[in-house]
Formats: structure tokens, C-alpha cells, sequence
């Protein structure tokens, strides 16, 4: 997750000497948004013993966090932009603290959803206002570039630290325990912030663009849920089909409302370019494949074959840890090669490893086994993500970089927000197919395949997975436990084929720097 500089140069702010104090606040504020983001992702396996969530609830605790950010960021930059920045930084972190405050008291998954919407509400606020201010703290271009430079890096050790946090808080406390661990953090991201930050704005030719908010929001929700539920549901059920309906006529009411809008959310006319278009597309296929990657590498550890959090988080470090330890390495190589040229070997090193991750055996727990598939997804991610915006940026008219970088992270973090929904959808929808076929052919006992039966109707392919094994159902769990092996399987080669695609286009495609749009395209 990042966000953009929204704010100009002459940003308004109110006197005083604490630039420093506004450095801190604002990395501290980053680093709680991306640990917000990635912790779920180690307890997976405890929110199936705990909560035994059915079908697809489990994607919905991902992506109730992560839907408010991907729809929300670029307004909530506007809205420091208008009012000043500090109050909506304080304001986030509060947020995210209550939400992770009820998440954290859950007695049911529907309150965690709720916990994990209103704490992703809380990020989408703090990724964009924590980056303006402090560029907005900085009096000279060398000051903004170093402190934009650790902001970033405290983007990354969020993404580092969660994993650890959700593992020993997991594996020797409970859930809870992170979701609290995480809600002290946000507390004390609001008092350094209140105490230490300096206040910002920069109304100057900013406003809201409230039509296409709401009409994004509508339409991302809407196609989220019906891919979700989509394999559990049926692709023909009328909620499902009713939804995709909604996602085509909110998303084309958005295209609308941007055309006319006077201060939009995205300038349609950056896709005018086709390399910009491709960069964008880019984005949001690559960063699709890797949070798919990153989800079924949970559920594979956690709820299929029940390793406990700390285990998993040996998984997460190493497809997140290696981004920072890289930042040397990438920034040097992002001086001496062409970003697209970085970006495609990050694509190209995401399919192999997912390629290789799909040739697992699911009954494999040897954490070892992990180390080339998940690492090379690793190193992949740490070129891809640095190189990433500087290939969209170089893509679009120089004109309107500022724009065209906002409109990368928007498109990254929808990828982002795709990943789990379409893996699991993909995944749950195969294996679901599988031990129907399996259990048709088992020869059980009539009274066990009844009890099978109607654990697997009920609660879907993890849920017959996780029963006891004394239980009448419980003979049934081996062949659960196979087919959501081969489902997940299946996701790790669609997100391994689309990293793959995604590196084909930037090989094909963007060839030269520079956009080569008409300059009112965007204006």
C-alpha cells in the first residue's frame, strides 16, 4: 500500500519547529496503516478454530480492510488537502484503533468484519496524509526527498513487523491479543501526532469529488461481492447476478461522473496513452497476483493444514521481509536499468515462483519446502513494487506525473483488493467441485456421507476440513483436505499466469519512455 504526494508545492502550514516531530508522526502513522493491512493474514488459521467462518467469510475479513482503502485514499488526500492534515491523521489512527478494538472483542465473524471495515476506514486516512505532511514539513526539494525516502521505509517495516506481531501474538497469546496489540499502537499514533506533528493544508484548486465516490464505492463493492460469493452462492443466483449488474452500471455512472467532473478522482484522460494504460493495467494484474499469492499462502498454512501462527509468519517474512532489506539493491538498479526493465524481471520472477508453489504437495508442512517458491515471489514483489510507479509516472506526460503516480496506487491497491477475493472464489469453487466428485465415489458409510454432506453444503470445503476426526464427518476430512490442496493449487498457477501476462505486456508494450497523449488529454 502507498499513496502519493497530493499536495503542491506552497502548502499552507501553520508556524512552528517541528519538522522532525511530523517526520515521526507520519512514518508511525504508516507503519501502524500497513500492520493493519497484513496481520489478518498470519491468524487465518485461528479465525477458522475460533469463529468457524463458512464458504467465503474468510476472504471477507481481508477485503472488509481493504476495500474502504482502495476506494477511499484519494478522497480522504483531498480532504486533508481542504481541512488540515493533522486533525485527519489523528482522527485515522483513533479510527483504526477503535476498529481494531472491535475486531479484537468479536464474538462472531460478522463483528470482525465490521472491526476490519472501520479499521481499514482509519488506513485509507492515514496513507495519504501521512506521506503530504511530511513532504509538506520539509522547506527544501534534498529534506522532501529523505523524508519521503523513510516514510517509505517505514511503509515497508510495517509490512516486515506484522508478521511477526500476528505470529508470536497468535501462536503464544490468541487473535485477540494482535488485534489489541495493534489498537495500543493507534492510540499512540494519535498522541504523537497530536502532540508532535505540524498542521498542513493545501486547498488551493482542490474539492471533493462526492459523485465519483460514491459511484466507485458502489461499483468496487458490488463486484467484489459477486466474485466472492459467486462459488458459493451459484454464478446464476440472483444475488450474484444482481451484483455484477450494479458493479456495471456503478462503474460506468463513475466514467460518467469523471468526464464531468471539475477536480476528479481519476483524469480519464492519462488512459489515453497507451502506455500509461498498459503500465496501469500492469499494476493492477501484478499486485493482483501477489496479495492472491499472499492469501492462498494463508489459508494453505492456517486453515488446510492448521500450522500455527508463528509458522505462517515465517511464510509472510519471506514474501514481505525481503522488500526492505532489497531497498539498496532496487534503488541502485533502478539508476542503472529502465524501470519497465526492473519491473518485467519482478513479474517474471512472481510466475515462476508461483508456478513452483503450485507444484507443493498440500500434505508437505516443511517450512524449507517454502524457501525457493515464496522467495522468489519475494525478491519478484521488492523489484515490482519500487519499480512500479516510477514505469506508470514515466509512461504518462510529464505534465501530469503527480497525477499519474495517485492514479498507479489507486489501480495497485485495487489489485490488491482483488487478489483474495478472486483466488478464494477460484480455490473454494474447484475444491468445493472436487470432494463433491470425491465423496460421490468413496464408498462411506451412508450415515458419514450424509454428515459429510451437509458440513460441506453448510460450511463449504474448509469448514468439512476442520471437523474433528471422530465425528461421522470426520472421514470425510482427507478428501477435503486434498481438494482444497488441488484448489489452492489452481490459485497459485492463475496468479503465477498473471504475473506472467502482466511482465509479457511491459516486454511488449512499453518499449519507450514518455507519454504520447495529446497534453489536454488530462486537463
Amino acid at each position: 500500500m502507498s499513496a502519493s504526494v497530493s499536495a503542491p508545492a506552497a502548502s499552507r502550514a501553520t508556524p512552528g519547529s517541528f519538522a522532525v516531530g511530523t517526520l515521526v508522526a507520519g512514518c508511525l502513522a504508516v507503519c501502524l496503516a500497513q500492520i493493519g493491512i497484513a496481520v489478518p493474514a498470519t491468524l487465518n488459521g485461528l479465525f477458522q478454530q475460533d469463529l468457524h467462518p463458512v464458504g467465503s467469510q474468510l476472504t471477507w475479513i481481508s477485503d472488509a480492510f481493504l476495500l474502504p482503502v482502495t476506494v477511499l485514499e484519494l478522497t480522504f488526500g483531498v480532504l486533508g488537502d481542504l481541512f488540515g492534515r493533522k486533525r485527519l491523521l489523528v482522527g485515522g489512527a483513533v479510527l483504526l484503533a477503535a476498529g481494531e478494538a472491535v475486531a479484537a472483542a468479536s464474538s462472531g465473524v460478522h463483528q470482525l468484519w465490521a472491526g476490519q471495515a472501520l479499521a481499514g476506514l482509519g488506513a485509507a486516512a492515514l496513507f495519504p496524509t501521512s506521506l503530504a505532511m511530511v513532504a509538506a514539513a520539509c522547506d527544501t526539494a534534498a529534506r522532501r526527498t529523505r523524508s519521503i525516502a523513510l516514510w517509505a521505509s517505514s511503509l515497508s517495516a510495517g509490512g516486515f513487523l506484522a508478521p511477526l506481531l500476528g505470529g508470536v501474538t497468535g501462536t503464544y497469546g490468541s487473535w485477540r491479543a494482535a488485534f489489541v496489540v495493534v489498537a495500543g499502537l493507534g492510540v499512540v499514533s494519535a498522541v504523537v501526532t497530536f502532540l508532535l506533528a505540524r498542521n498542513s493544508s493545501s486547498p488551493e484548486g482542490r474539492s471533493l469529488d462526492v459523485g465519483g465516490q460514491i459511484t466507485i464505492g458502489v461499483g468496487a463493492f458490488a463486484l467484489l461481492y459477486g466474485v466472492i460469493q459467486g462459488p458459493e452462492d451459484g454464478w446464476g443466483s440472483a444475488g450474484v447476478v444482481v451484483a455484477f449488474v450494479v458493479a456495471a452500471v456503478f462503474l460506468g455512472l463513475f466514467v460518467a461522473a469523471e468526464r464531468r467532473a471539475r477536480s476528479p478522482l481519476l483524469r480519464l484522460g492519462l488512459f489515453a496513452d497507451r502506455s500509461f494504460a498498459v503500465a496501469s493495467v500492469v499494476a493492477v494484474v501484478g499486485m493482483f497476483a501477489f496479495l492472491g499469492t499472499a492469501y492462498a499462502t494463508s489459508i494453505r498454512l492456517g486453515p488446510i493444514q492448521h500450522q500455527s501462527p508463528l509458522r505462517t509468519a515465517f511464510a509472510f517474512l519471506l514474501l514481505n521481509g525481503l522488500t526492505p532489506v532489497m531497498t539498496p539493491l532496487t534503488a541502485r538498479l533502478l539508476n542503472r536499468l529502465a524501470p519497465r526493465m526492473l519491473l518485467a524481471g519482478g513479474l517474471a520472477l512472481m510466475a515462476a515462483g508461483d508456478l513452483v508453489a503450485a507444484t507443493l504437495d498440500v500434505s508437505d508442512r516443511a517450512l524449507p519446502s517454502l524457501i525457493l517458491p515464496l522467495g522468489l515471489v519475494g525478491v519478484g514483489f521488492a523489484f515490482t513494487v519500487s519499480s512500479l510507479t516510477a514505469t506508470a509516472v514515466t509512461a504518462a506526460p510529464a505534465h501530469l506525473a503527480g497525477m499519474a503516480s495517485a492514479t498507479t496506487n489507486l489501480l495497485r491497491d485495487f489489485g490488491f483488493t482483488l487478489g483474495p477475493a478472486v483466488i478464494g472464489a477460484v480455490a473454494l469453487g474447484q475444491a468445493a467441485s472436487r470432494v463433491r466428485a470425491s465423496l460421490g465415489t468413496a464408498h462411506l458409510a451412508p450415515d458419514a456421507e450424509a454428515a459429510a454432506g451437509h458440513v460441506l453444503a453448510e460450511g463449504g470445503p474448509l469448514a468439512l476440513n476442520s471437523v474433528p476426526p471422530q465425528s461421522p464427518p470426520g472421514v470425510a476430512t482427507p478428501y477435503a483436505f486434498e481438494a482444497l490442496g488441488h484448489g489452492y493449487a489452481i490459485g497459485y498457477v492463475v496468479c503465477g499466469a498473471a504475473a506472467a501476462v502482466a511482465a509479457a505486456l511491459v516486454v511488449a508494450v512499453l518499449r519507450s519512455g514518455g507519454g504520447t497523449a495529446d497534453q489536454s488529454a488530462g486537463a
